[in-house]
């Protein structure tokens, strides 16, 4: 401050605004060295700081579009196996489906085959059945014919071969009778 009242006291006008021409020379002298400083050794480091930030930055975008790439290869695999395994579901679905008919259409032949054998055996039971019937009352209508003829002719027949021929004729002429009707 001392150099101010004495510069200014000599020239006579002071200008508070403005410094004196020496400090802005060796201000001028200060900011080139540290510019020069900060240009030659931070500068240069920051740059370098800089690139491999940038560096960094590329390879993690690569990076993450190899992930996204192979996240979509992937992704395309499931659906593929995906897709691969509805087609083998329906296949199978398909096919099981084919399998019940066949065994409904086996179990639907072994029904009526039995059925048929069920309804073979009745009728061959009652036609055996018939033949038995049938020859009991012969037996009986024979039996009958015999009293009656004894009792409408009121005699004997005394020879069994005389008997046997008269029955005999009797069945026949029965067996003709039921032959007639039956034809009706």
């Amino acid at each position: 401050m001392i150099s101010y009242l004495a510069e200014g006291s000599s020239s006579g006008a002071i200008n508070p605004l403005l410094p004196t021409t020496y400090d802005i020379g060796w201000s001028i002298v200060v900011l080139l060295v540290v510019g020069l400083l900060f240009w030659k050794l931070v500068l240069p480091s920051f740059l370098k700081t800089l690139a491999e930030r940038e560096e960094l930055i590329k390879s993690g975008i690569e990076n993450a579009e190899k992930a996204q790439n192979e996240a979509k290869a992937v992704l395309e695999k499931y659906n593929k196996k995906l897709a691969d395994a509805r087609i083998e579901a329906a296949e199978i679905r398909e096919a099981a489906q084919e399998k019940g008919k066949q065994i409904e259409a086996e179990m639907k032949a072994k029904a009526t085959e039995e059925s048929a054998r069920i309804i073979e055996n009745g009728e061959k039971h009652l036609a055996a059945q018939r033949e038995l019937v049938v020859a009991e009352l012969r037996r009986e209508m024979g039996q009958n014919a015999i009293s009656l003829a004894e009792a409408l002719v009121g005699e004997q027949l005394s020879e069994n071969v005389k008997r046997s021929g008269s029955i005999d004729r009797f069945l026949d002429d029965l067996d003709s009778i039921s032959a007639k009707s039956a034809g009706k």
